[in-house]
Formats: C-alpha cells, structure tokens, sequence
C-alpha cells in the first residue's frame, strides 16, 4: 500500500473503528462516480485486511472522522443513535462574511426533487475572525470566520445548504457557495478545497451501558496551513477538540 492512501486511525476497539478521512475522497463507490477507483470504504478494508460496516457518511469534499463497525451487528447498533437524533457533531468551518457570534438555522431542506422539505436545524458558534486586503466584488476587503458548527439533524449537504441560505456559504462549496470568494482562496491562501471539517463525534456506546465514544479529528496540515494564513492561531480552534 502507497504511503499516500494510509488512513490515520483515531480509535479502534473490538466492534469499532474511526478513522481521519481526507478532503476530496468518496465514501464508496456510486452510480455517479463510476470512473473513481479510490474509496475511503475500500482503503480501509486494505489497510487493516478485513471487512468494514458503514455506520455513516461524509460528502466527498469534506475532511474528517468517520466511523466504522467491524460487524454488521456493531454498525447496526451505532446507526441507532443517527436514527435517534443522540450523535453530537462538531465541524469546523471557514465561511465568507462575519456571522453574528453564535445563531441557529431552522430551515427545512429538500433532499430529493419532488420531495416535500425535510426539518433541518444548524447551529453555530464563532471562533475566529479575519479580513484579507484582496478585493472581491465591489468590496476593497474581504471578511471571513471560523466557525464550530453543530447540525442537530442529518440531511443532505445540510451544513453547506443552510450557510448558503444565509448568505454566508463555505469556502471551497463549489455547489452552494460563492465561486468569487472561492477563487480569491485558490489565489491567495493556495486553498483548494471545501473548508468543512469534522472534528468530533460523540454518540452512546452501543455495547456499553454510560459510556460514550468520543471521537476527535484535529484538522490536516492542509486545512491547518489555510488557518495559519489567516492568522488563527491553534488555541482558536483546538477547543473544538478538547
């Protein structure tokens, strides 16, 4: 196995493991990605030689920890706790614009056309502020935050849909987000992907009654690197992880 698909693992147990996924990697293989031959599922699989249970998922663009059963038992057991709505996310977020200090967003979303919108609620709280002396658009500065992030439901690209819906889209969204505000990032920070990370997952130990497994992804040197251009120091965001 290349140096390059080595995944780092954060927690192994024997039901579990969690591991750190990186930006721009699909979860596993798919109608709409019938030309990729490289699956976070699969490199799993290679690195520790055995079968692998999805519990949940990450978009292809977003960074960080994922989940694991090592049996079909232990992954149906985790799924649970999605399905109950007892799994406290935290991602970091870079988003263009200076969003009040902390706030909600409750707003349905539509997962499917021709489906009705689905409840979807976000949560937000700010950790750093930085404004870049490039112009974008009509303005001679540029203004951005980082945010820890909580969706307290599951719908499809809920983070990325419910930020765009306020007017303060992710950088590096090339869907739902800002395509000026994304190439200002690719020219002046060198940043080239979605800045989305998640950085911890807390949910009930399915097979330990009290006990909860607390999984922690600090942020690649990637998206560290893009952190330190904006001058956020690692105390601003680390907090998220402790």
């Amino acid at each position: 196995m290349s140096r390059d698909r080595h995944l780092d693992v954060l927690y192994r147990d024997e039901r579990f493991i969690a591991v750190a996924k990186p930006a721009d990697l699909l979860m596993h293989r798919s109608d709409i990605a019938e030309r990729v031959d490289d699956f976070l599922l699969q490199r799993l699989r290679d690195q520790i030689r055995r079968r692998v249970y999805i519990v949940h998922r990450l978009d292809r663009p977003t960074s960080g920890v994922v989940l694991f059963g090592l049996d079909a038992e232990a992954a149906r057991a985790a799924c649970a706790a999605w399905e109950v709505q007892a799994v406290d996310k935290r991602y970091l977020a870079v988003v263009r614009g200076w969003p009040a200090a902390a706030g909600t967003i409750d707003y349905p979303l539509v997962e499917e056309p021709g489906r009705a919108a689905q409840p979807a609620v976000t949560t937000w709280r700010r950790l750093a502020c930085a404004e870049l002396p490039i112009a974008v658009g009509r303005y001679a500065s540029a203004r951005y935050a980082l945010l820890e992030v909580r969706p307290l439901s599951g719908r499809l690209h809920q983070i990325r849909k419910h930020f765009h819906h306020i007017s303060h889209h992710l950088i590096g969204d090339t869907t739902h987000g800002d395509g000026r505000h994304n190439r200002a990032f690719r020219e002046h920070c060198a940043s080239h992907r979605l800045l989305l990370h998640a950085a911890r997952l807390r949910l009930p130990q399915p097979f330990a009654t009290g006990e909860t497994l607390d999984l922690r992804c600090p942020p690649g040197a990637d998206l560290q690197a893009t952190f330190a251009r904006l001058g956020w120091a690692e105390a601003q965001w680390a907090e998220t992880l402790r």
